[in-house]
């Protein structure tokens, strides 16, 4: 697919940050197809190399497959939404890179969770049995139930979902409850029930829960590491988002609206350091991993920056904007670093968001007054060095036809900002 093929106006209120409905509808449809090439990629590659795959695993992937096209016939947006859930790319990701054996067997595993996610989420009648990974069933965007048995038969009907271990005593089922008026939207108790928390104004997750928030292995590492659920402050985490989300709603509706829109998954990582760290995963747009920011511009800020890295990342894999990784390393301002082009563009296009976002809160009423003078100071620094990178960029032969016209784009609009915000009085 090149840039012919995509709306013009669209694809151009995508370089220029713009928070317009019509790009994030693109990206919306192009992460879904996405999605389904993944999973069917992972489904020809299972049938390819079943003599590899243990017996077990090999009976449980198919079963869940069945169980995820019998929803997907009767509810397909249901079934739409669980995979396009930030960690189901992550560990389809994780299981399309592993190569057989255990461990592969074990990621293949995941898609009883999804499948079963899926089928709770429909509200139709269920009757099966699930076996768990360590007495753990861990359903994404949902929650995870801890249950004392490797086997859980699972009955549903008349919305609600009651769990019971296939072995041992256990003094009540576990119950979900299919929310009436909000539709796939399910609510827990029972004391071994952990719920994916929802953040203020919206459907956004708090998820310190999925063993997917990150990926399999990197905990600790670049990434971060992801809090655990005991560990998190989930009011604390409430409070900064709703603060966040009426300082941008001030500052600027469209991005407030943006942000409510394609943030789906927030992750709490633990703090290290001085000031916070924000992340995100290509595999997972829509997610942004973030330890908690101390001010509410603060988590504003992260918020909108991580949310562009997601936005290219979707946009490269459907209009790809440069060639394959060479050795050329760019030098940019915000960072000590030498940059590849891949990384100066991420950069250049997160760091265009923010610059307009610091021009709005440099010149508007109605936002704290040190955020307004820390804007239009950090305005002044990053528009040079966004400038700066828009030259290597569309200097350089590395990018491709598409990805020249969005750092064209991208340049109007930064043009568009000017150079010194005129800051409220």
């Amino acid at each position: 697919m090149n840039v012919a093929s995509l709306p013009a106006s669209a694809f151009a209120e995508l370089a220029r940050t713009s928070p317009a409905p019509a790009g994030l509808t693109l990206l919306r449809s192009a992460l879904h197809t996405r999605r389904l090439l993944l999973l069917k990629a992972l489904l020809v590659r299972v049938h390819r190399e079943r003599a590899s795959v243990g017996t077990g695993a090999l009976g449980r992937f198919e079963r869940s497959w069945d169980l995820l096209e019998q929803v997907e016939r009767h509810h397909p947006a249901v079934v739409r939404d669980v995979l396009d859930y930030p960690t189901t790319g992550v560990w389809l990701a994780a299981a399309l890179a592993e190569p057989a054996g255990p461990d592969f067997d074990r990621l293949l595993t995941r898609l009883d969770m999804v499948a079963l996610t899926a089928a709770l989420r429909s509200g139709d009648p269920l009757d099966l049995t699930v076996e768990t990974a360590d007495g753990l069933l861990s359903l994404p965007g949902v929650g995870r139930l801890r249950m004392p048995s490797d086997r859980v038969r699972i009955l549903a009907g008349n919305r609600t979902a009651r769990f019971h271990p296939d072995a041992g005593r256990h003094p009540a089922p576990t119950v979900l409850t299919l929310l009436a008026g909000r539709r796939g939207v399910l609510a827990g108790r029972g004391p071994d029930w952990s719920p994916v928390r929802s953040l203020p104004r919206g459907t956004t997750r708090l998820d310190d829960l999925d063993p997917y928030r990150v990926p399999v292995g990197t905990a600790g590492g670049s990434i971060g590491t992801p809090a655990g659920h005991v560990d998190t402050d989930h009011a604390a985490w409430s409070a900064r988002w709703r603060a966040a989300q009426e300082l941008l709603a001030r500052t600027d509706p469209g991005r407030a609206f943006e942000v409510t829109r394609s943030v789906r998954v927030v992750v709490p990582l633990v703090p290290c350091g001085p000031g916070h760290r924000g992340a995100t995963l290509s595999a997972a747009p829509g997610a942004v991993l973030t330890s908690l920011p101390d001010e509410a511009w603060g988590m504003a800020e992260t918020l909108v920056h991580e949310l562009h890295h997601s936005k290219l990342a979707t946009l490269h894999e459907l209009v790809p904007l440069y060639g394959p990784g060479r050795d050329a390393v760019h030098q940019v301002g915000w960072r000590p670093d030498p940059r590849p082009i891949a990384g100066v563009l991420h950069g250049a296009y997160a760091h265009l968001a923010l610059a307009d976002l610091w021009r709005r809160a440099a010149t508007v009423e109605g936002v704290p007054t040190s955020w307004r003078s820390d804007a239009g100071q950090q305005f002044d620094e990053l528009h040079d060095q966004v400038g700066e990178a828009l030259t290597i960029l569309l200097e350089s032969d590395e990018l491709t036809r598409e990805g020249r016209e969005f750092a064209y784009q991208m340049r109007q609009h930064h043009a568009s900002l000017g150079t010194t915000p005129l800051v409220a009085g």
